[in-house]
């Protein structure tokens, strides 16, 4: 199981460090579709390791050429650290109140369905949206907390909605919307580990497996820079629609399995 946690991390890393989706929305789906843990453990390994990776990552981006825009990222991270408390709180309220983890999966996924789709056909007609240029404060820091809060609750740690948000928005291109979001990642990642760990509500999870994750997460955000320097903005589209398409299959499956077990 441990070789198995370790490859899925570390692919998802690469990934999530060229296309800026962080990893969460990949390690998530594919280890409860193979069952091997609770949900609340799942996520919490999730972040802990998509954290591991945005570190690896802005380390190894230095230089690159791609420049972070330090203001509106910034803001954008204020948001989501409270919009990573509310999601947060969200989930826990949420398995408090229903009793049931699955029940909680299954909303999870119907919305991860939607927004990975709706992200998958925004990214496919691209060039038939407008990009803004969003620079007030308040306008800038609400959308940081939209996007920390869904962050949270689905426990992707970030994801593909901050990329399309980024170029929407803020008016970014592939690689420098890659890079911003997970500036922004890291931040959210921080919060929502801290108060975890601080509400004494750390989920069972066998100490090996989070250092296996973190291991590939470390690993997988080294090298996905030094891949993405080597990929065209068209590539990095590429990649990151793929992705989305795969997301959509393996989070529909695991709908289906939290349903047979309500």
């Amino acid at each position: 199981m441990g070789l198995f946690m370790f490859l899925v991390s570390f692919t998802a890393s690469i990934v999530g460090a060229i296309s800026g989706i962080g990893g969460g929305v990949i390690i998530k789906p594919v280890l409860d579709g193979a069952k091997i843990l609770g949900v609340s453990s799942i996520n919490f390994l999730a972040s802990c390791t998509v954290l591991s990776m945005t570190v690896a990552t802005l380390i190894r981006s230095r230089g690159s050429g791609v420049v972070l825009d330090k203001k509106i990222s910034s803001t954008l991270a204020i948001g989501g650290i409270f919009g990573g408390f509310l999601g947060n709180l969200l989930f826990s309220q949420a398995v408090e109140w229903t009793g049931s983890e699955a029940a909680v999966g299954v909303s999870q996924y119907v919305i991860l369905i939607l927004l990975t789709t709706g992200v998958l056909f925004f990214t496919l007609n691209k060039t038939r949206f407008t990009p803004r240029s969003v620079s007030s404060f308040p306008a800038t820091f609400a959308i940081g907390l939209a996007l920390g809060g869904l962050a949270a609750f689905l426990g992707i740690g970030g994801g593909p909605v901050n990329i399309a948000v980024l170029y929407l928005f803020f008016a970014m291109d592939a690689k420098k919307a890659a890079l911003n979001s997970i500036f922004i990642i890291f931040f959210s990642q921080v919060v929502n580990i801290g108060l975890t760990i601080a509400s004494m509500s750390i989920p069972p999870f066998a100490p090996t497996n989070l250092l296996v994750m973190m291991a590939g997460g470390v690993t997988g955000g080294t090298i996905g820079p030094v891949i993405s320097r080597k990929l065209s903005l068209r590539g990095v589209d590429i990649l990151f629609s793929g992705v989305m398409g795969i997301i959509i299959l393996i989070s529909v499956y695991n709908m289906v399995g939290f349903i047979s077990v309500l």
